[in-house]
């Protein structure tokens, strides 16, 4: 009883929920490596004891938690409408000038009136993440974390609809191998002015882990902070002109395009590293010349406003480049980024130092450049940037912040009816406990970065706000427990960063997802995921969801970036794909024949409602309704849905039948190194996509009125979890 009453004291589960009415125990010795991460001992019983009699006595004599949330124009919390009478309340605020007087108030002598919490005493401070002091009589002070948020984040519009890409697989004319910055502020330019897109949906740029060969996977990058350079589009720079040595420049280019023609015309695989080699030797020579006093103004403010994180990111990327991509393997005096040995590096690297802040800001730059072609072409929402669940445990972001993140631990998934083995995606997650003491600091500043040039922000497994699946390093991830964090204060912080960049946020709500966590997303106005496939009712028979019962406040698509395209899983290729590759675990015919089953439903209900009037199966099939048809069909349906944000898959306006990310394959499938291609496998540029007939037959479908969706909407126990 006294480690499972620690462990909920800390965040810790003692037993999980694989499926609906079943629980497993989590084992002992995982829960307490997991408490060890998160400073507490719980190694022998007189440990536990000790650890839960300070934790007990802490809970009891603290006046506030560590982190207190107020919802501007909502009832204060029980934790302040509670206050012994006569505490004294000191508000800190966030941007105060530190000789400013702080905001003081008192609870009265007889208590708060519970008819009117808060309106005779409390004085609400503005928007923002303050420090609070409380002082009772007869009781030790007490400081606390005070977030005050908005009610909810930015919304949409009432309709609108963009596409999703992997931006470097979007390769145009004048692509270095791989799609970059450039084609994506043209893209958006294009489809909001040609097709009256609203919004074009991005994969993380996130700066990767250096080397050689790096993972492909824009996933699990060196920092989630900063972008990377190698989306820069290099001639759009302004020392580009200048360069001292054109020659050399000219003969980077015309590399650069041989590794573009490589891809389109020869069935070469994308590869970044050939490119940000060509890229790197480009940009030193840019770099060599010297900005203009007007830019090195701007450069200078931008070196201001990022601080110290940029300091120790570009000290990352310098000290890499001598020591290698894993900060575990450094000499050990330079493995600490507050060391005497680490601040001489400092000093002695500050070209390469000064080098990575310009490629940071350089980039920065190139984000805003598109989301403002975004936004002059008529977007509502523009670029919507994607957020990783995590960073490399070797990269930037854990050297910098080593005190935030919990050592020896990997987030997952745990053991479930689809995976019984449970995931580990080698992610090291960040201490709760770490995140209140520094009044969420590291959160604060990442999504400030990232928010900047954003017209939404989609947060993969949104989830990971309220739990994540920790599994101690060298166990299998059946060995692993969750550990919740202070969800109240994680989505406060969003709401606020959100409220502050002018920000939709969509998450990524797919998967086993815990009782409680949609509706308190949906309270506070962060839209959901809908895929089609996934939405059936699973509280009832199964069958395929009604268009109008569909979520109203999601983002609604046919496909993802870990999904069969939505060809491939009309026509089963993706079936195929899998039995080639040796990842089926039924015979073929058993997995085909299911498959048809669930398309033959979906494809039945099309049908029903007039979307697919030229009705049977697909190609050629019965009736000859062809693949391209139904295609049409399940966006004429999503349209019929009240969803929001409709998404189109940009391979899928084309007819691509390939996967950009095979989950459960490493080397056996090209993942993350995929251009786009039309269906029989060629791959298509921006500019051929602009001039596509079938893309333009399917945007038709998109531009034409819908029948006017009704309102109703699945409860959130209906959907699958």
């Amino acid at each position: 009883m006294g480690l499972s009453r620690l462990a909920a004291l800390h965040g810790v589960a003692t037993s999980f929920s694989p499926s609906a009415g079943v629980s497993e125990p989590v084992p002992e010795t995982t829960v307490v490596a997991v408490l060890g991460a998160l400073g507490v001992d719980a190694t022998t019983p007189e440990a536990v004891r000790d650890a839960l009699a300070a934790a007990e006595s802490a809970a009891r004599t603290r006046l506030l938690p560590d982190t207190l949330v107020v919802w501007s124009g909502d009832p204060l919390p029980p934790a302040l409408s509670g206050l012994p009478p006569g505490t004294e309340l000191t508000v800190r605020l966030e941007e105060a000038d530190e000789a400013a007087d702080p905001a003081r108030m008192r609870v009265p002598a007889g208590g708060p009136d519970p008819a009117e919490p808060g309106s005779a005493w409390w004085t609400e401070p503005p928007l923002g993440v303050h420090r609070l002091t409380a002082r009772a009589p007869g009781r030790e002070p007490h400081d606390c974390t005070l977030v005050v948020a908005p009610a909810r984040v930015p919304q949409p519009p009432a309709r609108t609809h963009g596409f999703l890409v992997q931006l470097y697989s979007l390769l145009s004319a004048r692509s270095w191998g791989m799609g970059d910055l450039g084609d994506l502020a043209d893209l958006a330019s294009w489809s909001g002015r040609r097709l009256g897109a609203g919004f074009v949906q991005v994969n993380p740029l996130h700066a990767a882990v250096p080397g050689a060969p790096t993972d492909p996977s824009p996933y699990r990058p060196s920092s989630r902070r900063f972008p990377d350079p190698v989306h820069l589009r290099v001639e759009s720079v302004p020392e580009y002109g200048q360069v001292a040595d054109p020659v050399a420049l000219d003969t980077l280019r015309r590399k650069g395009a041989e590794l573009r023609e490589a891809v389109l015309d020869k069935g070469a695989l994308i590869d970044r590293d050939a490119v940000w080699s060509l890229k790197r030797q480009a940009l030193d020579l840019v770099l060599a010349v010297p900005l203009t006093p007007g830019r090195h103004a701007a450069y200078c403010d931008f070196l201001a406003a990022q601080g110290r994180a940029l300091e120790d990111h570009a000290l990352w990327c310098a000290l890499a480049e001598a020591h290698g991509p894993d900060w575990h393997g450094w000499p050990e005096e330079l493995r600490d980024p507050r060391s005497d040995a680490t601040a001489r590096a400092r000093a002695e690297l500050l070209d390469r130092v000064d080098h990575h802040c310009r490629l940071a800001w350089l980039t920065d730059i190139q984000l805003a450049d598109a989301q403002r072609a975004a936004r002059e072409a008529g977007m509502p929402v523009g670029v919507v940037h994607d957020l990783a669940v995590g960073v490399h445990p070797g990269g930037a972001d854990t050297w910098a912040q080593q005190d935030a993140f919990a050592h020896g631990m990997s987030v997952g998934a745990p053991p479930d009816a689809f995976n019984a083995r449970g995931q580990d995606w080698g992610l090291p997650p960040w201490r709760p406990d770490a995140l209140a003491a520094s009044g969420y600091a590291p959160y604060r500043g990442l999504l400030r970065g990232i928010l900047a040039h954003a017209g939404a922000l989609r947060i993969d497994h949104v989830m990971g706000l309220f739990r994540l699946w920790w599994v101690p390093e060298g166990r299998p991830p059946t060995e692993g427990t969750y550990v919740s964090h202070d969800a109240e204060a994680m989505l406060a912080v969003l709401v606020l960063e959100a409220h502050r960049a002018g920000t939709v946020v969509v998450g990524e709500d797919l998967g086993t997802v815990e009782p409680g966590v949609r509706e308190a997303l949906a309270r506070r106005g962060v839209l959901g995921t809908s895929v089609l496939w996934f939405e059936r009712d699973w509280a009832g028979d199964g069958r395929p969801l009604a268009p109008e019962r569909w979520r109203r406040d999601c983002l609604a698509t046919a496909t993802t970036h870990d999904l069969p395209s939505t060809a491939a899983r009309l026509t089963g290729d993706h079936v195929t794909l899998r039995h080639r590759l040796g990842l089926l675990t039924r015979p073929l015919d058993e997995e085909l024949r299911e498959d048809g089953a669930d398309t033959a439903e979906w494809l039945a209900l099309l049908t029903r409602l007039g979307l697919l009037p030229e009705g049977g199966a697909l190609p050629g099939i019965e009736g000859g309704a062809t693949e391209e048809a139904a295609v049409q069909a399940v966006h004429r349906f999503l349209l019929r849905t009240p969803a929001r944000m409709t998404g189109i898959w940009l391979p899928d306006t084309v007819g691509d039948r390939r996967p950009q990310n095979l989950p459960g394959t490493w080397d056996q499938y090209p993942n993350w190194r995929l251009p786009i291609a039309d269906a029989e496998g060629v791959p298509v540029t921006l500019e051929q996509l602009a001039a596509s007939p079938r893309l333009h037959r399917l945007m038709d479908v998109l531009r034409a009125p819908a029948t006017a969706p009704q309102t109703r909407t699945a409860p959130p126990d209906a959907r699958p979890a």
